[in-house]
Parts: C-alpha cells; structure tokens; sequence
C-alpha cells in the first residue's frame, strides 16, 4: 500500500471513533436515555462516513491514478470497477 496523504487524518479519526464506541458502550452499561445512545450512534456513523471519504479520496489520488497512468486496459477496468463497489457500500 502506498503511502497516502491523509493516513494521519485517517487514523486520528479512527482512534476518535474507538473512543466514541467506548462512551456508547458505557452508556448502555449506565442504562442512558435511549435518545442520548442513539445520538451518539448516530454521531458514530456521520464520523465513519467522513473516514470512508477520506479512504476513497486516497485510492481515486493513487490507486486509480496510477491504473489509469499505466495504460493498462485491464488494470483500469479493475481499478474502476472497485471505485464503483467502493462507492455503492459507501452511499448504503
């Protein structure tokens, strides 16, 4: 995997995101208002999806780019493929 310009930002969200899933876990282990849990569930997966975009703003920069560059026919089918997959999970 090449290095990518926002791993930085990437793993510093994922390390929020680990502490966000362990206040949600506390909170259902204090018996919390329901709607309390659920805003931060909710609060979790708008933070995920801001980590998805940056994932696939990486593999459009340098995975993609570099498919298309090769002049690889096979490989851009490949790579363009994934990106429609990539981006079919991310809109569910």
């Amino acid at each position: 995997m090449q290095e990518k310009q926002n791993k930085a930002a990437i793993q510093k969200r994922l390390a929020r995101l680990e502490g966000q899933v362990r206040g949600i876990s506390r909170m259902v282990e204090e018996d919390r208002y329901c709607v309390d849990v659920l805003a931060q569930t909710a609060a979790v997966r708008s933070a995920l999806k801001a980590v998805e975009r940056l994932l696939i703003e990486d593999h459009t920069n340098h995975c993609l780019e570099a498919a298309i560059l090769s002049g690889n026919p096979d490989e851009q089918r490949t790579k363009f493929r994934e990106m429609v997959a990539l981006l079919e999970k991310a809109r569910d």
